[in-house]
């Protein structure tokens, strides 16, 4: 019954993305009103009031965005894009993620980030992968086992990381032929990307760059290498004459924090082509780490402003890992919503967490959800009822200590181990200061609209 109702909404829902496609203009108010009538239970209500006031102001950021897509895209991938991303990763693959859930009583992802390889084609200053090389790799065929795992139990969303992914650009090319139901992604410094694999990138559809860029010309040279800056904004351009989706990846430090939050970068990044952007901050990961790197409680305040400022005037759309835990009812890792595979093949909770009970090679995805450690994450979020205070490590020091002790969870960093306590220790005086920042701006802010997204959250 469960494979019949998938099908029948999967079915209806191409057919809305098609009406779209005809006049999406006109068509998109129509569909609101064919989701609002079917919404029985006013849950949807608030929120596509929200969206129909965006849409309804057309020379606002959101209305620009949206019909960007059309301008500005490639038709074909765009409507892979729609199918593969709205339709089988998150409608009918969310309703199948949910069924597992209540069946198995464990997280089951709506995402996996994986690693195909420690390799990178640059040698930056200070990153592992210069030290490790090619060190780990994962073959085709566990990455091709991992993908038909997790979409029978609803994940069709990957996104990969490293090393630089694109090493193994054939693989991965080959991955997008393999399962075209599935969309793909790929944090990347984008310097292997010219005209043949942007055609590559064109043909299999299900792929998008989330390209590195954190700074100009002579910050990114100084510490990836003379004319690596030059060399993003060439891949950039091909994409964008192109018509090929792409976006940008932002990790804020203490030393760039005033530059990445910016009215000049937001715009940068706009001017570039980028259609989404997705912002981190600094985490201590390791012992060889800088924590001095990491943000002040103002800086992440700051942060925390800007994204929301920017999000209402420009059209760009944004995600902050951890500022937005309002908007996702708290930590979204453990399978919740996404896990991190490293290159070695162990399942991590999270790409920001290297401890792990479970690797590919020895238990199936299922088994690894299922395991001590990710049932840890099940059973204890969300971490705190305040929904900007959402990760176990950086704001609330203890709990990932004692799920990991209790798991019996191992390192796996790839340079030198670490307890979860040491990992921790790094980040409790951020986590004191932050409190009281978090605490003011989710009385202020926060409480009411993650109280009811915070619901949707946790059901995704």
């Amino acid at each position: 019954m469960a494979a019949v109702k998938e099908k029948v909404v999967g079915t209806v829902s191409k057919a809305v993305l098609n009406y779209l496609d005809k006049d999406p203009e006109n068509n998109i108010p129509k569909v609101m009103d064919w989701i609002e009538k079917f919404d029985k239970t006013g849950e949807l209500k608030p929120h596509m009031r929200e969206v129909r006031k965006a849409w309804n102001d057309t020379d606002g950021n959101w209305h620009k965005l949206i019909m960007s897509l059309w301008s500005d895209v490639d038709a074909e991938q765009r409507k892979v894009f729609f199918e593969d991303f709205v339709v089988n990763a998150s409608i009918t693959g969310g309703m199948r993620q949910h069924e597992c859930q209540k069946k198995y009583n464990c997280n089951i992802p709506w995402s996996i980030l994986m690693d195909p390889t420690t390799a990178c084609n640059l040698n930056c200053v200070g990153c592992w992968a210069a030290e490790y090389g090619s060190k780990y790799n994962m073959s085709y065929e566990t990455m091709d086992d991992i993908i038909n795992q997790a979409n029978e139990l609803g994940c069709y969303f990957f996104l990969y990381t490293g090393g630089e992914p694109t090493v193994r650009r054939k693989d991965l090319m080959n991955l997008c032929r393999a399962h075209p139901d599935t969309m793909f992604g790929a944090f990347t410094n984008a310097t292997l990307i010219d005209e043949d694999f942007a055609d590559e990138i064109k043909s299999v559809k299900n792929f998008i760059p989330v390209i590195s860029i954190e700074g100009f010309e002579e910050t990114t040279d100084a510490r990836r290498g003379k004319g690596t800056y030059q060399k993003i904004i060439d891949a950039m351009k091909i994409l964008r004459e192109k018509k090929l989706i792409f976006g940008a990846s932002v990790c804020y430090t203490s030393q760039n924090v005033d530059y990445v939050g910016s009215e000049e970068y937001f715009d940068y990044l706009i001017e570039l082509g980028c259609k989404f952007a997705w912002f981190f901050t600094y985490m201590p990961v390791g012992k060889e780490s800088v924590p001095e790197l990491m943000c002040t409680a103002e800086q992440r305040e700051f942060m925390y402003h800007q994204l929301r400022k920017f999000r209402e005037t420009k059209p760009l759309f944004t995600i902050d890992f951890w500022n937005d835990g309002q908007y996702v009812g708290g930590c979204i890792a453990g399978g919740r919503a996404y896990l991190h595979i490293n290159a070695n093949g162990d399942i991590e909770p999270c790409a920001f967490i290297h401890y792990s009970d479970s690797s590919v090679y020895d238990k199936t995805l299922l088994e690894a959800f299922q395991s001590p450690l990710f049932m840890g994450y099940h059973n204890n979020q969300p971490f705190n009822d305040n929904m900007l205070r959402p990760c176990p490590v950086l704001d609330n020091p203890g709990r990932l200590t004692k799920i990991v002790e209790e798991s019996g969870a191992k390192s796996t960093d790839y340079q030198a181990q670490e307890s979860a306590k040491e990992y921790s220790d790094k980040c409790v005086d951020k986590a004191v200061k932050w409190k009281p920042v978090a605490d003011k701006l989710w009385q202020e802010q926060g409480k009411e609209l993650g109280s009811e997204l915070g619901k949707i959250g946790h059901k995704a």
